[in-house]
């Protein structure tokens, strides 16, 4: 398993993926790590605003601190709020794979870690022929799944464990996200418990429905600890 990168990807979209990366980049970089985040492509957003800038926010630094390597953190930005084929076929464009894969390998061979963000989930696709778990796999890294915690969970969860250990992808884990302050408690707290039964897949933990970042991130922290411990240690239910 490759130990200087991760890829986040999601159960579905608005997830809260975004979040999670932040979070972690924040966590390896107070932990020693030289620390960056990508979006391998973004959508919804014009140059280097959208979720990079969220992570950005949620690391305490700035564009000024990342600046050389502004042009590698998104690779591929497209204006409309859709998946990445759609986009690209809108603007009369391609997602290039190369050109993203160049721009993480550069970004890994200057950093110590590299949390990547992924659109959607992995079975997103970027052409009529590929995927973003295609990516994932040809970049060889990782994949953390971030779960909706919500009614229908543990069916989208088992579908992305599926998906990527039929690829041969490690999966170190998955980290549960409130995302609505209006769902059943036993539900919420049933999701994980049946999900690592169910898949074997370590569960870091499930993160509340709580709009303060900061709060968010000091429930965070085990979390955290634990993905690097696991990462550390090369040993995932992959």
């Amino acid at each position: 398993m490759d130990k200087k990168a991760v890829f986040i990807t999601g159960t579905d979209t608005g997830v809260g993926k975004t979040l999670v990366t932040g979070m972690l980049g924040r966590f390896m970089s107070e932990n020693g790590f030289r620390t960056i985040t990508q979006k391998w492509i973004q959508t919804g957003s014009r140059g280097h605003a959208g979720d990079i800038a969220v992570h950005l926010e949620l690391m305490r630094i700035t564009e000024k601190d990342i600046e050389k390597y502004l042009p590698h953190v998104a690779p591929c930005v497209f204006s409309f709020p859709g998946s990445p084929h759609l986009a690209a076929r809108l603007e009369q464009r391609t997602v290039d794979a190369g050109k993203i894969l160049d721009s993480f390998y550069l970004l890994k061979d200057d950093f110590d870690f590299v949390v990547v963000e992924g659109a959607g989930g992995p079975m997103v696709p970027i052409d009529n022929r590929t995927m973003m778990i295609d990516i994932c796999d040809r970049a060889g890294i990782p994949a953390l799944i971030v779960a909706g915690n919500r009614l229908g969970a543990i069916n989208q969860t088992v579908l992305t464990i599926e998906a990527l250990k039929k690829r041969g992808i490690d999966v170190p884990g998955i980290v549960f996200n409130r995302t609505s302050p209006r769902e059943d408690e036993l539900v919420l707290r049933d999701n994980p418990v049946i999900v690592n039964e169910l898949t074997g897949v370590a569960v870091f933990g499930s993160l509340p429905y709580n709009e303060n970042p900061d709060a968010l991130y000091q429930l965070f922290r085990p979390m955290g600890r634990a993905i690097l411990n696991k990462m550390r240690q090369g040993d995932t239910d992959g």
